[in-house]
């Protein structure tokens, strides 16, 4: 009797044991299904669905206005292009704060490129924008990846540097919408297929990026990196090689970001994304990607960026006073720290209970 409890006990052992190192046992779609149905990307998504319903609930123009729709879509694109550039550096266990004074120099230094320069082609202009980002990038990931600085202290100091270019070279003056040409300042309100331009640029940079981590070598070794530097160290990869390059696509895409403000908005002036490094930051954390490195996807950064977008937008048409609608960003925040380590310890516990 004892024998055949033993036998049946080892038999339901290794059979949860395989259910849990051989997935792909289960038909291809009901593992997709259950992949995507668990994934904290999906509960952040029925978030946004809901803060989404419960505004259009109060008012209808939330959405179904002339411009509710768009500005749904086209609000967040900003965000969206900083949050995927964000995650990539953080997935390294790393951050920038840099972000926001990158989209503000390279806003400007688009407006001023279509002052000096009046003929130039609009695509040399966003290529100037994503170059000037990814050079300054640059000087943050070598700072941290050969300097050895904590990349917290390096972005901090480079924020406050490139952003005192900024008010050096702008001082007082601004660039106006009447500076640019009329085919760029068209990019922010032409759609396709009722899908604003802009946000359509920022979904495909996205898909790029998701892909590329996804799916590319160089994508899957941030992640082990952020995992355990010092065993991917040991492991022979290129550590700074690869932390230099999360920086530098960073940089670019703030870079592209301020090439998109200075077309979303048509006036650029010194405080041009000041502020926004910390929403980023936010974005990326409630989106699901772990600041301590090594798991989380742009899906979720940009789903954290809807979100955050959309209920800035959403909480003073509902009646909530500003200090609350912080209150709720800050929640959101530490609630998503909290869920991540309640998650890893789930994930370590399940491990060890299927080694023992």
């Amino acid at each position: 009797m004892n024998e055949t409890l033993e036998q049946d006990g080892t038999t339901e052992a290794s059979v949860a044991e395989t259910l849990l190192v051989e997935p792909s046992e289960l038909p291809r779609g009901r593992r997709i299904l259950n992949t995507v149905l668990r994934s904290r990307e999906f509960s952040i998504f029925l978030v946004l669905v809901a803060v989404v319903l419960v505004a259009t609930f109060k008012t209808n123009s939330f959405v179904f206005s002339s411009d509710g729709w768009r500005n749904l879509l086209l609000n967040p694109a900003l965000l969206l292009l900083l949050a995927t550039g964000q995650a990539c550096v953080i997935i390294t266990r790393n951050v920038d704060l840099s972000v926001g004074s990158v989209l503000g120099l390279t806003a400007y230094l688009t407006g001023r490129v279509f002052v000096d320069h009046p003929g130039l082609p609009i695509v040399a202009v966003f290529a100037i924008g994503m170059l000037a980002g990814a050079v300054l990038g640059l000087v943050n990931g070598a700072l941290v990846a050969y300097g050895k600085v904590p990349a917290l202290v390096i972005t901090l100091g480079t924020l406050y540097i490139y952003r005192g270019i900024v008010l050096t070279w702008a001082g007082s003056n601004r660039i106006n919408a009447g500076d640019m040409p009329h085919d760029f300042l068209a990019l922010g309100t032409r759609s396709v297929l009722g899908i604003p331009v802009l946000t359509l640029i920022a979904v495909v940079v996205l898909a790029a990026v998701g892909y590329y981590l996804y799916t590319a070598r160089g994508g899957r070794e941030l992640y082990a990196i952020g995992s355990d530097p010092d065993a991917a160290v040991l492991y022979g990869l290129r550590v700074r090689r690869r932390v230099l390059s999360a920086f530098v696509l960073s940089g670019a895409l703030a870079g592209l970001a301020g090439v998109v403000f200075a077309a979303r908005y048509g006036t650029v002036s010194s405080n041009a994304g000041y502020g926004i490094e910390l929403q980023a930051v936010a974005a990326v954390v409630i989106g699901g990607v772990a600041i301590s490195g090594g798991s989380g996807t742009v899906w979720g950064a940009a789903i954290g960026a809807l979100l955050l977008v959309t209920i800035n937008s959403a909480l003073p048409i509902v009646g909530i006073q500003d200090f609350w609608q912080q209150a709720v960003v800050g929640a959101l925040i530490l609630s998503a720290v909290v869920l991540d380590r309640v998650l890893s310890a789930r994930r370590e516990r399940k491990l060890i209970e299927a080694r023992d």
